[in-house]
């Protein structure tokens, strides 16, 4: 699998459309579909210009601006996630934390915490490392994309669906909720893994 298709793939899964359906369940159930999409929209443009930011600058925006090491960012943010996931596989979908229904004014909460975050910027940061700046920032491009095009849809097929099955609803994001715990798991301990070999790595080319 070349550079270009990995990273596209790796955003587009932590930008799944499927989890992201339940942390945004109130604005699905109460907004309507065009208010919905501006929202969506506008916050996916949001997060596209954070994401080609950091796929640009990489380790130098960590250590020069926010004084860190790209390393710590990734170990706290496996931190993060290991004990999100562990808070929905012990609590399903009643832990999951929600984006409340706040009508005009929702993108930027929809781009933090749940399209930025220390995952979908890690990932950002990777691409910028493993391909020319253009290509890394149109590949972030086309895996928001894909993510918000998937998110639409489920919008869609929610408001078929929410007059005839309200039940399967229900059972449908709880058991999301439980995929998200397997994977926000897998994630974090993964972000962590890879945040101490890095640290271990620079430590051997210190004198």
């Amino acid at each position: 699998m070349d550079l270009f298709t990995r990273s596209f793939l790796i955003l587009f899964v932590l930008l799944n459309p499927f989890i992201l359906s339940v942390y945004l369940l109130e604005l699905v159930q109460v907004l309507d579909f065009r208010r919905f999409a501006r929202q969506l929209l506008q916050a996916g443009l949001l997060s596209f210009g954070v994401f080609a930011l950091f796929a640009y600058a990489g380790d130098a925006l960590f250590e020069n601006v926010f004084q860190v090491r790209f390393f710590a960012f990734l170990i706290f943010g496996g931190i993060t996630f290991l004990i999100i996931g562990v808070r929905l596989i012990t609590g399903g979908q009643d832990a999951v934390l929600r984006m409340p229904a706040t009508g005009e004014d929702a993108a930027a909460s929809i781009a933090m915490p749940f399209l930025i975050g220390p995952g979908t910027i890690s990932a950002s940061v990777l691409a910028g490392a493993r391909l020319p700046v253009p290509q890394a920032v149109l590949a972030i491009g086309l895996a928001l994309l894909a993510a918000l095009t998937a998110m639409l849809v489920i919008k869609r097929m929610h408001d078929l669906m929410r007059t005839r099955s309200e039940r399967l609803l229900r059972r449908y994001t709880e058991i999301a909720g439980r995929v998200t715990a397997l994977f926000t798991g897998s994630f974090a301990i993964d972000m962590i893994l890879r945040g101490f070999e890095g640290w271990l790595a620079a430590l051997e080319v210190i004198p």
